[in-house]
């Protein structure tokens, strides 16, 4: 095995020993400006983290409703300043606790949602009005931002007091994840109806996050997670455009989602990077002002990079990458738990994952001025090398005809597929190195961290939703399903769309279920099944 440090990055470029002025030409005006000012690469605010830190966020979904709503109170009185929600499959997948193919995954990756009253428990006491919400859901995500919505409506909030964020992202669940339900062209028809929605009624609400993250996590690398990314937001931004939603109305809404992986340097050029090319790629392409051009993120450190042995470990892979997300100029940041790669994160590990963010912001001084890297040859020159790459990559996604095309001719997963399988070998090889993995092992076996009865969970979770089914009005859930059902059929046509996003807020409501509004949609629109 090597005993020293590779010559090339993790995505592959090649780095020297040493950066000189003529390795990053850059011409400030053009290529960097004030933070605030266009292309936005310093950061998108003038004062960057000295007028506002990054929001606090971390994830957590706990089998039950009421599970996770005492972790949240528990990070909120920790210091949190904002909400982020994991569901589990079934939630995901539009399947209801109580069906036979949700048999065993209820609870299991993240909370259960079933109805509006789950998700009343799920946000009991939290103040709705003061702190930002972001739910990690695409398939379902206009089901559960209606919960949401009639949540904080009968808890008296007016829907311009709501804050937050769903993932909404289909793209990437055909590219990365698999939890789609419907083919692609009605499932961004969705997507689309949810932007003229939120712009109507929840104007504070952000109706997509285009996630390059879960990109990353299937083995992408650094240049590939910004391509991608940034192609499926454009294909995003193209159909809300045929759906009759202005660049100036549509553009400022979209948010983003990136990993932060190991390699500090890597990653901060990445973000860097990140926001020049899409503020060039908005003004030129599009025509967005600087409103729709700033490049507003979300990092959440890397899943994959955490292991099982040697955990501890993880606490330094989860400092490294989170120092990373702030030097790079991020809006929001959640930190992963050390125990992650064998359970779910426990209290103290939560806790801890949290108190890294707040001794980076407080007691390291990262947060002190805007992009304290800007002006390193080796930073500036990883900047312009990952922006080129990114460029060409993306004008390959382009020839194809945009992501859906380039989703269905498998051109991102093969290009995804390989370099999984590249890193994999280097791992494996020695090649790169993991500390306690391949190398500085010490023969221990990892820690076992006690999993739930969720056997037990999920029983009571069965037994909710059916207690909710006994007491509701039968006759007005069908009728509320008969009329989304209506409004569904016309999505094969642009011209012929109606409104959803009402349809499925009615539904709610009325108490119909996730798996009973998925399954009205799915009779329409039909599933969606890979070539």
């Amino acid at each position: 095995m090597p005993d020293t440090p590779p010559k090339s990055s993790p995505s592959g470029l090649p780095i020297e020993t040493v950066y000189r002025p003529d390795d990053a030409p850059v011409d400030y005006g053009r290529d960097l400006g004030d933070p605030g000012k266009f292309p936005f690469t310093r950061g998108v605010q003038p004062t960057m983290y000295r007028g506002r830190l990054w929001t606090m966020r971390q994830y957590a979904g706990f089998g039950t409703a009421a599970q996770t709503n005492q972790r949240f109170k528990l990070l909120l009185d920790a210091g949190q300043t904002g909400l982020s929600v994991a569901f589990d499959l079934p939630t995901q997948m539009g399947i209801d606790s109580d069906s036979p193919r949700a048999l065993g995954e209820v609870g299991r990756v993240g909370v259960a949602i079933d109805t509006v009253e789950d998700m009343h428990v799920l946000l009991d006491a939290l103040p709705l009005e003061k702190v930002s919400t972001s739910m990690t859901i695409n398939a379902t995500a206009s089901t559960l931002l209606a919960m949401y919505i009639v949540v904080a409506e009968e808890r008296g909030i007016p829907r311009d007091r709501l804050s937050g964020t769903i993932q909404n992202d289909i793209l990437k669940e055909y590219i990365a994840r698999g939890t789609y339900i419907y083919p692609p062209e009605p499932s961004l028809a969705l997507i689309a109806d949810i932007f003229r929605f939120c712009a109507a009624d929840v104007p504070n609400w952000n109706p997509i996050s285009i996630s390059g993250y879960h990109i990353r996590e299937a083995g992408a690398t650094a240049v590939q997670e910004l391509a991608f990314t940034f192609a499926n937001a454009f294909e995003n931004v193209r159909r809300s455009l045929v759906a009759g939603l202005s660049i100036v109305t549509s553009a400022p809404r979209l948010r983003f989602f990136f990993a932060a992986h190991n390699d500090l340097f890597e990653e901060v050029a990445k973000f860097r990077a990140a926001r020049r090319l899409y503020a060039r790629i908005m003004r030129e392409r599009f025509g967005a002002g600087d409103a729709g051009a700033r490049l507003r993120f979300h990092t959440q450190t890397g899943g994959v990079t955490l292991q099982a042995q040697q955990p501890l470990n993880n606490v330094v892979r989860v400092t490294v990458q989170a120092l990373s997300a702030v030097l790079g100029g991020t809006q929001s940041l959640h930190t992963n738990g050390y125990d992650e790669a064998l359970a779910l994160p426990t209290e103290e590990a939560a806790t801890l994952a949290l108190r890294t963010q707040q001794v980076i912001a407080y007691e390291s001084g990262a947060a002190m001025t805007a992009d304290p890297l800007a002006g390193s040859y080796y930073v500036e020159h990883l900047t312009n090398t990952l922006e080129a790459a990114a460029t060409e990559l993306l004008a390959k996604v382009d020839e194809l005809g945009g992501a859906a095309r380039a989703i269905g001719a498998s051109f991102f997963q093969e290009e995804i597929a390989r370099s999984a399988y590249d890193y994999q070998m280097r791992v494996e090889s020695g090649d790169t190195i993991i500390v306690g993995v391949n190398k500085f092992g010490d023969g221990s076996e990892p820690p076992v961290i006690p999993s739930p009865d969720f056997s037990a969970l999920e029983h009571a979770q069965v037994e909710r939703v059916r207690a909710v089914r006994a007491k509701r009005d039968q006759g007005k859930v069908d009728r509320c399903l008969a009329a989304l059902r209506a409004s569904s059929r016309g999505y094969a046509s642009p011209a012929a769309r109606e409104p959803l996003m009402e349809r499925i807020v009615d539904a709610v409501r009325a108490r119909a279920s996730v798996g009973e509004i998925a399954d009205a949609l799915r009779a329409e629109w039909g599933t969606y099944r890979p070539a």
